[in-house]
């Protein structure tokens, strides 16, 4: 029986250890230390120095889980390697951690980071104290990375006591989606959240988010809120807002678009502040709208053999400027036959700021060989979607009569028939009664 007993002791021991080693979902992230090489000056651009870096990510700071785990390898020098304590644990996402052979790994940065109060107008209050709290005296850190197939942006803000490599992270601004593809006239909701350490003196004083747009060197503030007064920030932006429930709450700096418009594609900044401390992500936007199809003219003329029949396609509302087209033809044989690109116009823009294009075809049917024509179609390729629009072809008089035509003549046929013996009948009766009324007189 004490066998038994022991034998279930070691069990649930080695159960408990397993558990604690392998149960984990926080994973080991390789990463780049980057940093600005000393003693460079005289206006040129600094030299930055990159090294290989391990960070072992755990969620409690007492646990011994992360040092107890494999060495680094030998070219990971053992000053960069970090032992990061992540109390929110956004830092364990599955998208950070690759299947076990993968060769696809997420991308990780981590850079010395300084402290410093911030300028912008709606964070200075923020640090409205003339003095910086001891606090502030420690090594600090930013780490920025971006998670498996685009499924994650994170930037975190870490503290480690001085001269140790045991950070912990104070501050995390993150994104599920950094790349977001929308449709004209839909609302939008560019994801970004944050999270503040309850325990760091800093979390206690307020924060600031901010909202920046970036695109072909053009660049605005959409919307900054000062959440220690509850104040914004004036923009010219129209339509653009935040969650306040869900921002003080649970940290959802969301920016919501009411209607997506051509002008909103481009680049997001989300940024997080708390006093003397930033974190920030980037959201990509895509606007994407496929173009509508029209022919012209519908129905196309019935043509004859020799004959040149022009017909065009012309596809607008469309965005981003990207368009491929191309004509076919479906013989009444159900085979579809290439008539290539046709000549195309260039680009025209409308005040909405989408685009139309127009493809012009000539239909010689004695260069084509369009036989006896079908249906024609043109398709229009875009990043949107594949769009289609079609019009009958009608030859008629190709290489003797078809089915159609037998019928059509047949039923002509049967009519001029008809036609014959009516004025046939009528005739042979205006010529009886004539005959009969001279027999009378007579």
């Amino acid at each position: 029986m004490a066998n038994i007993s022991t034998i279930y002791k070691l069990s649930f021991l080695a159960f408990t250890y397993f558990i604690q080693v392998y149960g984990t979902s926080c994973p080991v992230l390789e990463c780049w230390f980057v940093q600005e090489k000393p003693g460079r000056g005289g206006g040129f651009p600094a030299a930055m120095i990159q090294e290989k870096a391990l960070l072992y990510i755990n969620t409690d700071p007492e646990s011994e889980q992360t040092k107890s785990q494999q060495r680094p390898s030998a070219d990971i020098s053992h000053d960069r390697v970090y032992y990061i304590t992540d109390p929110a644990a956004i830092l364990c996402s599955s998208s950070l951690h690759p299947p076990e052979g993968s060769v696809h790994k997420p991308q990780c940065e981590i850079n010395p980071f300084m402290t410093q109060p911030s300028t912008v107008q709606w964070a200075v209050p923020l640090t409205d104290s003339a003095h910086s709290p001891i606090y502030l005296q420690a090594d600090w850190y930013s780490a920025a990375l971006q998670g498996l197939d685009g499924q994650l942006a994170l930037s975190s803000v870490m503290r480690a006591p001085t001269a140790t490599k045991e950070p912990t992270v104070v501050l995390s601004v993150s994104s599920r989606t950094p790349l977001v593809r929308s449709r004209l006239g839909e609302p939008v909701v560019l994801d970004c959240g944050f999270w503040a350490e309850a325990s760091s003196p800093l979390s206690g004083s307020g924060f600031a988010v901010e909202w920046r747009y970036q695109f072909r060197g053009d660049g605005r503030l959409v919307l900054a809120y000062d959440g220690k007064t509850d104040r914004f920030a004036e923009t010219k932006e129209k339509g653009a807002g935040l969650d306040f429930t869900a921002l003080h709450e649970t940290g959802n700096a969301s920016l919501i678009l009411q209607e997506a418009e051509v002008r909103h594609t481009g680049t997001y900044i989300c940024t997080a502040y708390l006093p003397y401390l930033l974190a920030q992500v980037a959201v990509e936007l895509e606007i994407v709208e496929p173009p509508s199809l029209s022919i012209f003219p519908s129905p196309l003329p019935l043509s004859v053999p020799g004959q040149v029949v022009k017909v065009q396609c012309e596809a607008s509302g469309f965005f981003p400027l990207s368009l491929e087209f191309y004509w076919e033809l479906t013989g009444p044989d159900g085979k579809v036959r290439p008539l290539g690109q046709g000549s195309v116009t260039g680009h025209r823009q409308g005040p909405d700021n989408t685009y139309s294009q127009t493809t012009r075809l000539e239909l010689d049917s004695a260069k084509l060989d369009l036989g006896r024509g079908g249906e024609v179609t043109c398709v229009a390729v875009h990043p949107g979607g594949t769009r289609r629009a079609s019009v009958t072809l009608n030859v008629i008089g190709v290489n003797g009569p078809s089915i159609e035509d037998s019928m059509a003549m047949v039923a002509v046929a049967l009519g001029l028939y008809g036609l014959i013996k009516i004025v046939s009948w009528t005739f042979s009766s205006g010529s009886d009664d004539t005959n009969s009324q001279e027999k009378k007189v007579k």
